[in-house]
């Protein structure tokens, strides 16, 4: 397994705050060998998956529970945005009736409510797989200065759980976001989705933790996975 590292500064002039999880497509998409020409993206959102590929494709599907997201999703006769949950095992038993040769989800698969089954049904598919998931050293500053535990999977954990049904390739990376104060942190995880919308601290301990937290920095890791 390779591990590496990659700095980034937060700049105001980011049209978005996805700049972590645009890196992480990017990458991914780096990854994939060959050229699938029918791909389906599992927890697609507005498309940043489908606008980094580069090449010619025959149909994509991109599948996503959130509504405005696939509102949101380019539009092409080719492509298909079809509302669903990966944590609904229905959803597999539809995927295995569609016409693809390549799988890839990036940045979703963290918020699994059961991992290892999903990996089952991925297997199920028996199609390539191309995945980004967000590990428990995400964040990790902020965890323990609040003395909470990660909402996370460790990278252990996922390895272990996608062992048992793929002869799969990894690679970790870790990412160090700096920021110009401890506020645009906390504006920026409000605001990026890189919590999934989890809220585990009231306003008052909210308070604390920006008095305590003792950088300009926020940390994720990444696991990326291929077969």
């Amino acid at each position: 397994m390779k591990v590496a590292q990659e700095f980034s500064r937060y700049a105001s002039e980011y049209e978005s705050y996805n700049v972590i999880q645009n890196k992480v497509v990017k990458k991914l998409i780096s990854l994939i060998k060959g050229r699938p020409k029918k791909i389906l993206d599992l927890g697609c959102g507005s498309g940043a998956v489908y606008k980094e590929i580069s090449w010619e494709i025959e149909s994509f599907i991109g599948i996503d529970f959130a509504t405005g997201m696939l509102e949101s999703h380019p539009k092409a006769a080719y492509i298909t945005c079809k509302h669903g949950d990966f944590n609904d095992r229905r959803l597999f038993e539809e995927l295995a009736k569609e016409d693809i040769d390549y799988i890839i989800s990036a940045s979703a698969l963290q918020w699994a409510e059961d991992l290892d089954s999903i990996f089952l049904e991925l297997s199920r598919l028996n199609r390539p797989i191309a995945l980004a998931i967000f590990t428990c050293k995400t964040f990790e500053t902020l965890y323990k200065t609040a003395d909470l535990k990660p909402l996370l999977r460790c990278s252990d954990e996922i390895m272990k759980s996608c062992d048992r049904y793929f002869d799969a390739k990894y690679e970790l990376i870790s990412y160090t976001l700096e920021f110009e104060s401890i506020n645009d942190i906390f504006r920026y995880i409000k605001r990026s989705g890189v919590s999934g919308g989890r809220k585990v601290l009231d306003y008052r301990q909210t308070k604390e933790l920006m008095r305590n937290y003792p950088n300009k920095s926020l940390e994720f890791e990444v696991l990326f996975i291929t077969s």
